[in-house]
């Protein structure tokens, strides 16, 4: 796992929120030329690789290369920012980050994300007060206190403003980093091609690196009407009443959006059971993959999902090597297997 590791860390080192996700594609664009695999770029910004295979039907896997971040809302008097977020997350699970604020010339400005009344020291509220978009604001590591000084620094409505990944390895096998959704699964996805691109498929792979999944319109269009299966290689989503865990392989049985495909989980589940990879099955009540997204876009396909077990998900994320590894396994598995043709069990 330390190639994929190391991946992962590559990924995440790379601003790439819902909207900016270029210099991110580039880097998968890169590996793929490496491994001299074929790809296309579609009109969205997305990749698709494609590895060929006995059948004309196709498998399709998509991972999304997106990630949670921020857009500069307002400048205020104070010459701070407020913020509007990109994707779906809690105020607290940012407060007290370190931030770059991305503007128009391609150049940074640093800060941090921190409640309005921060100091215990001038404010009564600081442990009471709920954090919301109208308290939480950005402070900036430049000499401002109005607006103006902020404007003339760059900084201007619309600029992008990401988060520190604060990556870590543990020697205990852990990683822990902001945006292992979803790019956790994008580094399993590109070590595995170097795999299968020398191994005679049963079914063309294509490999769909999407970037707008987290908004909900990702991995929706683009694709060859050929798909018979598409599976979402997405974050296995851990808390109170859930089964997934750090160690394991998750497999998705239903989402907020609905069930997956019931042939498709069972497929799933027996090869974990046949080759002894720790697999856990799961229900995720608020959550959504681009699987969902392109059934809900009137795809004909079947569609899974299935990931490793990411805890504190989109907050300061962790898995553990274990689940990186029971993942690939599993989706190695897979791709290696006819497909089974029963709609129903």
């Amino acid at each position: 796992m330390q190639e994929v590791v190391q991946t992962i860390r590559d990924l995440v080192e790379i601003p790439s929120p819902t909207g900016f996700t270029v210099q991110a594609l580039t880097y998968v664009e890169n590996r793929f030329k490496e491994e001299e695999i074929s790809y296309t770029k579609l009109e969205k910004g997305a990749l698709l690789a494609m590895l060929p295979g006995k059948s004309p039907r196709i498998r399709l896997l998509t991972a999304h290369v997106d990630t949670l971040g921020a857009m500069v809302k307002e400048i205020l008097p104070t010459g701070r920012l407020s913020l509007s977020q990109l994707g779906g997350y809690a105020w607290t699970a940012i407060e007290g980050e370190n931030c770059l604020v991305h503007k128009m010339d391609g150049q940074t400005i640093s800060g941090t994300i921190l409640f309005h009344h921060s100091s215990v020291h001038t404010s009564r509220v600081t442990n009471t007060e709920e954090r919301s978009a109208e308290n939480i604001e950005v402070r900036l590591d430049i000499r401002s206190t109005t607006a103006e000084e902020t404007r003339v620094a760059g900084i201007e409505v619309g600029d992008i403003v990401t988060f520190d990944p604060r990556f870590v390895h543990t020697q205990t096998g852990f990683v822990k980093s902001r945006h292992l959704d979803d790019k956790a699964s994008v580094a399993l996805l590109l070590e595995l091609v170097k795999k299968w691109k020398s191994i005679d498929l049963p079914h063309p792979v294509h490999i769909l690196i999407s970037n707008y999944e987290e908004v909900g319109f990702g991995g929706n269009a683009g694709f060859s009407k050929d798909v018979a299966e598409y599976i979402a290689v997405d974050m296995g989503a851990l808390g109170e009443g859930q089964h997934s865990d750090e160690y394991t392989v998750s497999i998705c049985a239903k989402d907020g959006s609905g069930p997956y495909d019931l042939a498709l989980r069972h497929q799933f589940t027996r090869l974990a059971q046949q080759q002894a990879i720790p697999y856990k099955v799961d229900i995720y009540p608020y959550y959504s993959s681009d699987a969902s997204a392109a059934v809900h876009a009137g795809h004909d396909v079947r569609h899974g999902l299935l990931g490793p077990g990411i805890e504190s998900s989109h907050s300061y994320e962790r898995t553990h090597e274990t689940s990186l590894q029971a993942t690939y396994d599993l989706l190695d598995a897979f791709v290696k297997e006819p497909m089974n043709d029963e709609n129903t069990l």
